[in-house]
């Protein structure tokens, strides 16, 4: 018969087990997060963010690097970027970039200036649409990394896991991801306003 203090011991590492199966899929569903928020950081909602700017690179004595990188970049109001380049020679550069990314928009001249048009309804229902598709994503991700620690779970139970740490592990794992869940959702609502925001 196993002593109080080896079933103790046992206890702890099973719970030991259960924690890092918690924190791991804690950590894949952070990164859901993180993959959402810098998915709809890019979706262009009307409003002017030097996020847009993120994928675009120029080239720089040999080397491809952000714009910011080589220029000021700010929001001197809702609707524009300025990017004032430090080296002038830099301006042309910056320019053909942003023309030939995905961005769609036609820098204004002087200082590399964006305006960032009005949406169209159309355009607006397109960008919820994508935005949906994005939190769609994180949320498959959330799900999956739920349903890989109740299998980590189920295999520590066959590895000696006790069941009733096993059945509260899936219980706090559960609160983890509704609360990711929940907060996808918030984080769709509050890109949903600014979009449909005229």
């Amino acid at each position: 018969m196993q002593s109080f203090k080896s079933k103790l011991f046992q206890n702890e590492n099973n719970m030991r087990d259960v924690k890092d199966i918690l924190d791991e899929a804690q950590e894949s569903m952070d990164m859901a997060i993180m993959y959402l928020d810098e998915a709809l950081a890019h979706i262009r909602a009307g409003k002017a963010d030097i996020r847009l700017l993120d994928g675009i690179r120029v080239d720089s004595y040999g080397s491809m690097v952000p714009i910011n990188n080589v220029a000021a970049v700010t929001t001197p109001d809702a609707r524009s970027i300025a990017i004032k380049p430090w080296d002038k020679s830099m301006f042309r550069v910056i320019e053909k970039a942003i023309i030939d990314s995905s961005l769609g928009i036609m820098p204004e001249n002087k200082i590399i200036r964006i305006g960032i048009p009005p949406l169209t309804e159309e355009r607006r229902k397109q960008l919820a649409k994508q935005c949906k598709g994005e939190g769609e994503t994180a949320k498959v991700s959330v799900r999956n990394a739920r349903r890989d620690a109740i299998d980590a779970l189920k295999k520590s139970v066959k590895d000696g896991l006790a069941e009733d740490a096993q059945k509260g592990g899936e219980e706090k794992l559960q609160k983890i991801h509704d609360k990711f869940i929940k907060q996808i959702d918030d984080m769709l609502a509050a890109k949903d306003k600014e979009i449909m925001t005229v």
